[in-house]
């Protein structure tokens, strides 16, 4: 077990051969590798070819890749300043030997131990199991992983594990076996929810947490740090049962009360903080800018940011907070940071949109292109000693606000309270992604305020420049004046691509209304058709129904009509030869007795109806019609003087039905 002493030794070996500046993620890659210096050394330093770049001189070692039984590591320096450097051949180039890597994987009341390279996936492990176990890979959940869950396709070499590691399998599509009880508990305890009411002891302040029950204890801790800014190496807990040992095991083993369990967490001090905290107390807080520098910088490993302290004297000042904590409309939420601004600062700031990012996001990138702008995202810290500087005599300038009104959409956020905090980075992971939420999440409370560029491309969003508070007024305007070039370019791209996409869009739109019309033409055209094809149905059904009337009327009157008598008659017989308009002749034999209503039944039989002809004779010319039809045709004959055979003729001007004055009476 290694002393605190000697891991600030390997700690600082690691940074000057890795040069990783950020502390925590270089003391996260050190607990993954048990602090094993040269194993950490080797997952995190390319050595594919064999070569390790050294930061000493820019010089490149050839060689092979480390090994811990070959190369020990070096005794540490007795100076904070002292760096690892490896003894190697020189010019030598030898092929690295692979890492293996050992595990010890449970399952229920078994253990397999499965030893693999680093170059192998997770689903190799899986399918090693499966023959082990007889479990099919897709009913199989491999849990243990200090990373939270992985997939299958997963590299071991990414995920920077130590040489032994302990995981363990999870089934929960199967079920448990009869003669285990305690692992159908198991089974039905991972399918739980655990409520985990959580208190953070500096601010007395409560979390609720709602997790199931096949998270890790490690998963907690690291939601616990979004919450609270408390990393998870100085984070001291409270209330873990017993059984709770190891950080990989699940919460359904860890034997927590179901379905509430109270823990407390607090910030690790060192024992150096411990017995300089009496003496701090009575010292007045602006002495600790006269201390020594060596041990300012130390104080963050100890879990204590540089602005915390100063922090305490500025905040003890204001009055009212910046932004209100767990508020639940943004727009109020921007409503009041805008009024505290401008009460502390002036009227003469930068104008915040008033609404939520995605609002925004909105107003500044979802328009036409040639109204699109970017975004600045201002990130307030009260606790930060730049704040009152920054905004005063940077943000609050006038060239910088005149600029960012013209081109810019400026929205602002407080991250002093935890909750308003852990707030923006779920957002910030939703909307950038995890890498730009992992910079915010590591800035030390000095570093800020922060001033994030934004530009919308496309379906993306992209962080241009990420501006902290240790900056001036100039050097400001050039990085927004920077950030503005980008932009420009981009801008014309994008109005070019949207002038094109207007112009296909308008010459679409225009042949569509072709279309339509010439569709609305041939709909037109096509019911004017159907409705005279109609008309003419209804003519000819017209037609044919009085041509089948007056075919009726004519059989009728043909059968009606009296035989036709014989020449050799005792009565008196004329033969009538009525000519047509044709120019054919009707001829046919009457009886003198006959009225001349049967001449125009005769007539009528042969197709030329009286309401539509008129019969005349020759000579005198006169018209049959206005005879009364019931006179014999003997008297006919007689009015005629003549008992010879007559000639007739009919005429088809059938419109003459009466005399001109209206006078239907006849004459001799």
């Amino acid at each position: 077990m290694t002393s605190n002493m000697d891991r600030e030794m390997i700690l600082a070996d690691f940074q000057a051969c890795t040069g990783i500046e950020n502390i925590d993620e270089a003391i996260t890659l050190l607990e993954q590798n048990n602090w094993d210096l040269v194993a950490a050394i080797n997952g995190v330093i390319p050595q594919e070819n064999g070569i390790l770049q050294s930061d000493y001189g820019g010089e490149t070692i050839s060689g092979p890749a480390f090994d811990p039984a070959s190369h020990p590591a070096p005794a540490p320096a007795p100076s904070s300043s002292s760096a690892f450097r490896p003894v190697m051949p020189s010019r030598q180039i030898v092929e690295r030997q692979p890492r293996m890597l050992d595990f010890r994987v449970e399952y229920r009341d078994r253990n397999v131990d499965v030893v693999l390279e680093d170059s192998c996936t997770v689903g190799e492990i899986k399918q090693i199991l499966e023959n082990e176990l007889q479990i099919p890979v897709s009913k199989m959940l491999l849990k243990g992983w200090k990373t939270g869950d992985v997939e299958d396709s997963t590299v071991l070499k990414s995920l920077h594990l130590p040489k032994n590691n302990s995981l363990y399998v999870l089934t929960p599509d199967l079920p448990p076996p009869s003669s285990s009880s305690h692992s159908g508990a198991l089974q039905e305890s991972l399918n739980q929810n655990f409520m985990l009411i959580i208190t953070h002891r500096e601010v007395q302040r409560e979390y609720n947490l709602n997790f199931s029950g096949s998270s890790t204890i490690q998963e907690v801790k690291r939601n616990v740090y979004d919450l609270t800014s408390i990393p998870v190496r100085h984070q001291l807990w409270e209330g873990w049962p017993t059984s709770a040992t190891d950080d990989s095991m699940c919460l359904a083993e860890s034997g927590l009360s179901y379905p509430c369990h109270r823990l407390t967490v607090g910030r690790r001090s060192s024992p150096a903080q411990t017995q300089e905290q009496s003496e701090e107390q009575s010292t007045d807080v602006h002495m600790v800018s006269d201390s020594d520098g060596d041990d300012f910088e130390d104080a963050s490993e100890f879990g204590v940011d540089d602005g915390e302290v100063f922090g305490m004297a500025s905040s003890a000042l204001r009055k009212s907070p910046m932004m209100p904590e767990n508020a639940e409309n943004e727009g109020d939420a921007l409503l009041q940071f805008t009024a505290e601004f401008s009460s502390r600062y002036g009227d003469c700031h930068p104008v915040f949109f008033i609404g939520s990012l995605e609002a925004a996001f909105q107003e500044a990138f979802y328009v036409k292109a040639r109204d699109r702008k970017l975004l600045a995202i201002y990130l307030h810290h009260d606790e930060s000693v730049l704040t009152n500087v920054f905004c005063s005599q940077m943000l609050c300038a006038e060239s910088i606000v005149s600029y960012l009104s013209q081109n810019f959409i400026t929205w602002a956020w407080d991250l002093t309270k935890d909750a308003n905090r852990a707030r923006f980075l779920t957002m910030c992971n939703r909307h950038f992604g995890s890498v730009v939420a992992q910079t915010i999440r590591t800035q030390k409370t000095d570093q800020f305020p922060l001033f994030l560029i934004i530009m919308g491309k496309r379906s993306s969003n992209e962080v241009l420049n990420v501006i902290q508070g240790n900056t001036t007024v100039d050097e400001l305007m050039m990085r927004l004046m920077a950030a503005m070039e980008i932009f420009t370019a981009q801008q014309q791209e994008d109005i070019k691509d949207e002038d094109e996409r207007e112009a296909r869009e308008n010459v679409k739109r225009e042949q569509d209304e072709a279309y339509r019309l010439s569709l609305e033409a041939d709909r037109a055209k096509r019911e004017a058709h159907e409705r005279e094809m109609a008309e003419q149905f209804r003519l000819e059904q017209i037609r044919k129904e009085q041509e089948e009337e007056r075919e009726a009327i004519r059989l009728s009157l043909e059968q009606a009509l009296p035989p036709e008598p014989k020449e050799e008659n005792a009565e008196p017989v004329s033969k009538l030869r009525i000519r047509t308009p044709s120019g054919e002749f009707l001829e046919r034999r009457f009886l003198a007795s006959n009225k001349l209503q049967i001449v125009f039944d005769f007539v009528a039989s042969k197709g030329f109806p009286w309401d539509e002809f008129k019969l005349l004779s020759t000579f005198p010319r006169r018209d049959l019609f206005f005879l009364p039809p019931v006179l014999p045709f003997f008297s006919l004959l007689i009015s005629t003087c003549n008992w010879n055979v007559r000639s007739y003729y009919l005429s088809d001007e059938y419109r003459l039905l009466l005399n001109e004055d209206g006078d239907d009476r006849w004459e001799n």
